[in-house]
């Protein structure tokens, strides 16, 4: 089965949306070669414009050679609050359009149109839907409409900027047949070298490879290869549901008033959770502390911030929930630690103002947890 005829995927996708979003704060830099990331030469390319790409730039390039390339592109540091705050308003405007929608990152949205079709046509909705949420939230925003999640990702790549696409029932493959295989999700550089080597280049001539060759070549992703070369993708529109979190706490053994045990504690939790977060490739939107007094009366404070999952932003905002609570001086019995609002992503978009060092310090650190334990590898403060 090569797709469902009654499925409607459609797959809508802000534009260069960091820019985007500085564009609309200041209309002067529409236009112009703009970089968004770290200020010094140790920092890296969050987001760039479209005009900065002609030159060569990309997200996660270090930012020396950034400046290499285009010297007279114009550098801002960005500002998660300000993009946080347009991810959650284009958020709500879909949810107030859709029955079911999944937000696959902050600035990308899958939406589950099927049956649509039988009443307002899904090319017309997904049509209007993105003439309003330019016109409500003034971002230009890209969308492209087909049988399943992979062939509606492809084909708004290939119309960004401000573009839109049906890709019709039938025509998946034929659709991702021309392109390069660098196209497809799932094909990194490595897998796309190996196979360029073998003299495949179009998602056509992998999609002519016998399932068995890739097999033996890539294992069981060169079967899950074949499948989207030839436009298959079954995965389901998961729908988006802000009440998901990861949280933990803690009943002490007994109370106390011990301000350094309890600050070792909640850093320990936040750290642990935090890396939970990264773990599965999600950030969170809102912190929350939560204290029980030896009376038992219970107390929570929450905050809303940028999206995150880094121990350093985290344990600040954390440690300043804990110092608003903790007010009457009595013994705690239970402290515990709550993320919420928590969207896919990946932790490294809120580090603007962090080195390459930072950024590898703490990939270097999970690799370590992941390999050997989360407990061999310790804050100091959290021991």
């Amino acid at each position: 089965m090569l797709a469902n005829p009654d499925r409607h995927i459609a797959h809508f996708d802000l534009d260069a949306f960091f820019v985007s979003v500085e564009c609309l704060k200041n209309p002067v830099l529409k236009g112009k070669p703009l970089i968004v990331g770290g200020s010094g030469d140790r920092g890296v390319v969050a987001a760039c414009s479209y005009e900065a790409r002609q030159f060569g730039i990309h997200s996660a390039m270090p930012m020396k050679l950034a400046r290499r390339l285009c010297p007279h592109a114009l550098i801002i540091s960005g500002d998660m609050e300000d993009y946080s705050k347009y991810s959650r308003l284009v958020t709500e405007i879909i949810a107030e359009k859709v029955p079911i929608f999944e937000k696959s990152s902050i600035d990308e949205f899958y939406i589950d149109l099927s049956g649509m079709d039988k009443y307002f046509g899904c090319r017309l909705f997904t049509t209007e839907l993105k003439k309003t949420i330019t016109r409500e939230s003034g971002l230009p925003i890209s969308w492209a409409l087909a049988s399943n999640k992979l062939v509606s990702k492809v084909a708004t790549n290939e119309v960004k900027p401000n573009g839109q696409m049906e890709i019709p029932f039938g025509g998946e493959k034929y659709f991702l047949a021309p392109l390069h295989i660098g196209k497809i999700p799932g094909i990194g550089k490595e897998t796309s070298a190996l196979l360029e080597k073998m003299g495949v280049e179009t998602v056509r001539t992998l999609s002519e490879i016998p399932v068995v060759m890739l097999h033996n070549l890539l294992g069981k992703t060169g079967i899950e290869l074949s499948r989207r070369a030839n436009g298959i993708d079954e995965t389901p529109v998961v729908p988006y549901r802000e009440q998901k979190s990861i949280s933990t706490e803690q009943t002490f053994p007994s109370d106390t008033i011990d301000m350094h045990f309890l600050q070792s504690q909640l850093v320990r939790m936040t750290e642990s959770i935090a890396f939970e977060l990264r773990k599965q490739n999600k950030l969170t939107g809102c912190v929350t502390v939560k204290l029980r007094y030896a009376n038992f009366d219970t107390v929570t404070k929450q905050c809303s911030i940028a999206y995150a999952a880094a121990d350093h932003i985290l344990l600040s905002t954390a440690r300043s929930l804990f110092e608003q609570l903790y007010d009457r001086r009595m013994l705690v019995r239970l402290l515990g630690i709550r993320f919420t609002h928590l969207i896919p992503g990946n932790y490294q978009i809120s580090l603007f103002d962090d080195t390459q060092e930072m950024i590898r310090l703490y990939q270097a650190i999970d690799s370590v947890k992941i390999r050997f334990g989360e407990s061999k590898l310790k804050r100091a403060g959290g021991a």
